[in-house]
């Protein structure tokens, strides 16, 4: 849950990314504090809160070697990847993102979670930033290497003392080689359980069936009809807590079983798909390590067999992080799909830097606008005008909008007078449990 709305004023924003700024910084965490204070069964003792300030210490480097404009596309880029990341994994406490100054940003969640969920969170969060960024103008590739300083704020530092101790510990993070993710205290990295261990759990809970996976419901924008759902993976690990997709890839990459877990998740949710009523379409992610594996198009069609799912009903979704490994082996793969009925949608499209060459190699059949395109409609007249030159876009090139992140009803109303086919966000209903979506699904239907 987001707490900065397009509806506050521009000075609680920073003006190029649309994040909040450093007074809606203080102002939340002022606020989070007397909440806390205030509740009647209060341990004052405990926190608050949970902080961790990133810092991109290239950023400099970037701007002096291609221009101030492409550092700024890349900022806009790590904002983007920090909100996809928040909203996947703090779906139900208050969070919120920050930009404070240059290549220095602030998550903050008023969640009372262990240390090393919060390391975790911050290890993983690091691997996501650092991923490629593509610069098409240049036609070539940034990489950001973040370093993070995380906090448990004590109950009486205030807002102003827990942002000075975070830019100092971030100093010597980045003065240390190898400390990436570094305690206010001092420490590394808490207690708890290391990368391998964390790796041999998530081993065990694909074996013992532990990752499970849950289904943002997904609908037609001329009727309000529900016509299928996104397939999220989550994990409930014992010590950890709830891990989104984020962190989860985050463990099976440096594990190197990506693409058992990405087959476990396929598999898992095609089957679930297979029950659903009324030809409801399922939504699968595609990985790097799907693409990069031969197998990946006949092991697809191997699950669709055994589950009786219809492939026409499948649309497979691809983000520029998954294009950058291999474009040309990228099309490949999709083209053999889409001929056996699957679809395709090029993800997260409008956020940082705009390939518009995968529109020309790839076989597309949807554009998924990212949040960023459709949070400023109806407050914003540049919002609209970029939307509508989106839609235009696709149209001409016979593909169909689908935009996600929406939580207001007039995001709905526009999207569909412009054109757009479908959306989903936490309006229409938030990510819901197999046995959940199917009761959704049929009261839906029925009414």
């Amino acid at each position: 849950m987001a707490l900065l709305s397009l509806l506050e004023a521009d000075d609680m924003r920073d003006a190029l990314t649309g994040l909040a700024n450093a007074e809606r910084v203080r102002s939340t965490l002022a606020q989070w504090q007397v909440s806390r204070e205030n509740e009647a069964d209060a341990d004052c003792s405990r926190s608050c809160c949970r902080v961790m300030l990133l810092g991109l210490g290239r950023i400099d480097t970037v701007n002096l070697a291609y221009g101030a404009s492409v550092g700024d596309r890349a900022l806009l880029e790590v904002a983007r990847r920090i909100l996809v990341f928040a909203e996947d994994e703090f779906e139900s406490e208050p969070w919120l993102a920050a930009r404070l100054s240059g290549g220095n940003f602030l998550l903050a969640v008023r969640e009372n979670c262990s240390r090393e969920r919060w390391q975790w969170l911050a290890e993983a969060l690091a691997d996501i930033v650092s991923h490629p960024i593509s610069d098409d103008a240049n036609a070539d590739t940034l990489r950001l290497w973040p370093r993070i300083a995380v906090m448990q704020p004590a109950s009486l530092e205030t807002p102003d003392i827990i942002l000075d101790r975070l830019a100092d510990t971030l100093a010597r993070a980045q003065d240390r080689h190898g400390s990436r993710v570094l305690w206010v205290d001092g420490e590394l990295s808490p207690p708890g359980r290391s990368s391998a261990s964390l790796e041999a759990d998530l081993l065990s809970a694909l074996d013992r069936d532990e990752i499970k996976i849950v289904y943002q419901p997904q609908f037609a924008l001329g009727d309000d009809r529900l016509i299928g759902a996104e397939a999220l993976a989550r994990w409930n690990h014992p010590t950890l807590g709830n891990l989104g997709a984020n962190a989860l890839f985050t463990i099976a990459e440096r594990a190197d079983h990506v693409a058992q877990l990405s087959q476990h998740i396929a598999r898992a949710a095609i089957a679930d798909a297979a029950n659903w009523p009324d030809r409801l379409r399922l939504s699968l992610n595609v990985t790097p390590a799907d693409l990069s594996a031969g197998t990946f198009a006949s092991n697809l069609q191997d699950i669709i067999g055994e589950t009786g799912f219809d492939p026409h009903l499948l649309t497979l979704e691809i983000t520029e992080h998954v294009l950058l490994a291999d474009l040309e082996r990228a099309a490949i793969s999709f083209s053999a799909l889409r001929a056996h009925g699957m679809r395709v949608a090029l993800d997260d499209f409008g956020a940082g830097f705009c390939n518009f060459r995968y529109l020309k190699l790839l076989p597309l059949d949807y554009l998924k606008l990212d949040r960023t395109m459709v949070e400023g409609l109806g407050h914003d007249a540049r919002d609209l005008a970029i939307f509508r030159g989106m839609v235009t876009m696709a149209k001409a090139l016979d593909l169909s909008i689908i935009v996600e992140g929406v939580e207001r009803s007039d995001q709905i109303r526009i999207a569909r007078e412009e054109g757009a086919a479908i959306y989903q966000g936490f309006i229409g209903g938030k990510p819901l449990a197999s046995d959940a979506f199917q009761v959704f699904a049929a009261n839906r239907l029925a009414g």
